[in-house]
């Protein structure tokens, strides 16, 4: 019945502990076995687990009997319910992620970290709930640790929210500390589902909000029913690409699939479509009943990628495998875009349009790790817009298209408003580091006496250039970042090239301000020496720009003893090895070609 589910998620700031309460309300509902039971559970992939961080989604129905109310004491009534929890990432570049996630549900719990208060995730993801009309239950977590300020961190969420302190909930997901009092306001205070078309028996309405691709039922697409019922086997049809498509399997998450005869509205759950093309099911679509008449659901604002890349195969055969990879990679990541490209100095491969550079480097390691793909990565790159000698305007989505400077009349790119919440104490050291975007500084609010927000509108190649990490550096971890696309700026732009061993290298060229040019290829061609490993001869890297040098460095060749096993005797003789050790390195050197590994392209664009 619907009046007994509960559907929500959980939202947070990274690092505030959202996997850790997913944890203890697993085990709170008995979900998941106390033998099977691990730390972030839900956050399956190895890739969350060595970063740790979430970077997908994940849904899991919880149930809660009478029995296990009277066992917690819990205030509510006792009855069964369903919970359905949509545990969502907090890095700034998976946003689209949570936006789907809230999507899906009606309430959401809004974690915050008192050792480190409202951070600007936090508010980044409050703003989108309060758009999806969401319920918010306020809690503040990790109130054991020794440097927790819980006073403080209430006052904030207060402030924020405009309620009293004494209606925001004080946990510990670790220990579990007052965990049962969150469980409990979610059934308490969060809505049932309520399904418009609940008088109408024969209407199915379903909303995708993500998928994956299976060898055997095809892509399995995880939904949120809407309105009315859908049983196993039954015809549907995807309404966003008019496929048509017969259910081979549908049920719960609970963790794994858990196969049912059919699922109701408010329900949350999977089916399983049989459909073989990836690029036929979309997050967002409506699948609804074959022959029905339906209006379609509202769905998700489409992504719009912040940075662009190019990926091509080291081996031009992988092409096709690579296509594939990408295709079912876009199932579970719909903020994921590309296109095919075909470049004279780098083959046949993908331009791809990401939401940040780490998502960049998460799709790469993946890509490396899932599918065996040896990969060439192009330095991120966003959208420049410039105007030519013909007066007509042209989009840039990477270097290696940058025309000749003789052709270009102007040159524009885009521009972000940042924000980023400090405590105070640091704020000096982090004005140094914004004030270097070349941007412009615009306010300083205070939320307290010792916490701060700094808006600054810079241009986004420079957020993109690691500025993530250094925030959190010079803050020692306690400073947060959040930006919004504000528009085109005109700006004075050129196109730096990278030789290695004399060999233009397309995939790092990169768009750079004219006044920020030496120092920024005098920075990359130090950070190719030290990731690039020596060859059997000397490897110049030099950074140019319209042909002329403006920055370089050497790697030393690897050098083997030759006269190691001579002893005594006319020096001439070590003389000789030597010269023919110097001839055949010149040889190498000439028809030699440095092979740069994809850890390294990775390197350098972090740099």
């Amino acid at each position: 019945m619907q009046e007994n589910i509960r559907n929500f998620s959980i939202i947070a700031h990274v690092d505030h502990g959202k996997s850790t309460l997913a944890d203890r309300l697993l085990e709170l509902t008995g979900t998941i076995d106390s033998k099977k039971m691990m730390p972030q559970f839900l956050d399956s992939m190895d890739l969350e687990r060595e970063k740790g961080i979430t970077i997908k989604l994940k849904a899991i129905r919880m149930e809660l009997d009478a029995l296990k109310i009277e066992n917690l004491k819990l205030k509510i009534s006792v009855q069964n319910y369903v919970l359905n929890l949509v545990d969502t990432p907090g890095h700034v570049d998976f946003s689209y992620e949570v936006s789907r996630s809230m999507a899906a549900v009606e309430g959401a719990v809004l974690l915050v970290d008192a050792t480190q208060g409202i951070q600007a995730q936090t508010l980044s993801n409050l703003e989108m709930a309060k758009k999806q009309g969401l319920k918010i239950i306020p809690v503040i977590n990790k109130i054991d640790s020794e440097i927790a300020k819980v006073e403080e961190s209430v006052e904030e969420l207060a402030n924020l929210l405009n309620i009293m302190p004494d209606e925001i909930l004080r946990i510990s997901a670790k220990n579990g500390l007052n965990v049962e009092k969150v469980l409990e306001a979610i059934i308490r205070d969060i809505p049932a589902p309520h399904s418009a078309e609940a008088s109408r028996g024969e209407s199915f309405r379903a909303l995708i909000f993500d998928s994956e691709f299976d060898s055997f039922k095809g892509v399995i697409a995880f939904v949120r029913v809407i309105d009315g019922e859908i049983f196993d086997g039954e015809k549907i049809k995807l309404m966003a690409t008019n496929t048509p498509a017969e259910i081979k399997e549908l049920g719960y998450l609970n963790p794994l699939f858990s196969a049912k005869q059919k699922i109701t509205a408010g329900d949350i759950g999977y089916i399983a479509t049989g459909v073989k093309e990836p690029g036929k099911v979309h997050a967002g679509d409506t699948i609804i009943k074959l022959g029905s008449d339906e209006l379609a659901l509202e769905g998700y604002q489409e992504p719009k990628p912040m940075v662009f890349a190019s990926l091509y195969p080291e081996n031009p055969d992988d092409f096709d495998n690579l296509k594939v990879a990408l295709s079912k990679l876009k199932l579970q990541d719909p903020a994921l875009v590309f296109e095919a490209e075909m470049k004279e100095a780098l083959g046949r491969g993908f331009n791809c349009g990401f939401l940040g550079t780490l998502h960049i480097e998460i799709i790469s390691e993946r890509l490396e790790r899932e599918f065996g793909l040896k990969l060439v990565i192009s330095t991120p790159s966003v959208v420049y817009k410039i105007i030519d000698n013909k007066g007509r305007e042209v989009s840039i989505h990477s270097a290696a298209d940058w025309p000749d400077q003789s052709t270009i009349r102007s040159s524009e790119e885009p521009w972000v408003s940042l924000e980023v919440i400090s405590p105070t104490n640091y704020i000096g050291k982090l004005m140094d580091i914004l004030k270097a975007l070349n941007g412009n500084y615009l306010d300083t609010n205070y939320l307290t006496p010792e916490r701060a927000i700094i808006v600054f509108e810079t241009p986004l190649r420079g957020i993109i250039a690691n500025l993530y990490d250094k925030i959190k550096t010079a803050s020692q971890g306690y400073a947060s970042m959040n930006y919004k696309l504000l528009g085109f700026k005109q700006g004075k732009l050129v196109k730096m090239e990278i030789y290695v061993a004399g060999q233009k290298e397309e995939a790092l060229s990169r768009i750079v301000a004219e006044s920020e040019a030496y120092g920024e290829g005098k920075r990359l061609v130090e950070k190719l020496k030290d990731v690039l490993p020596p060859e059997q001869f000397s490897v110049a890297l030099q950074a140019m720009i319209g042909g002329k040098v403006i920055a370089r460095e050497t790697i030393s060749a690897r050098r083997k003893d030759v006269t190691g096993y001579l002893y005594g005797g006319d020096v001439t003789r070590k003389n000789k090895l030597l010269d023919k050790q110097k001839r055949g390195k010149k040889l190498m050197k000439q028809k030699g070609r440095v092979n740069i590994p994809t850890k390294a392209f990775l390197e350098v664009f972090r740099a």
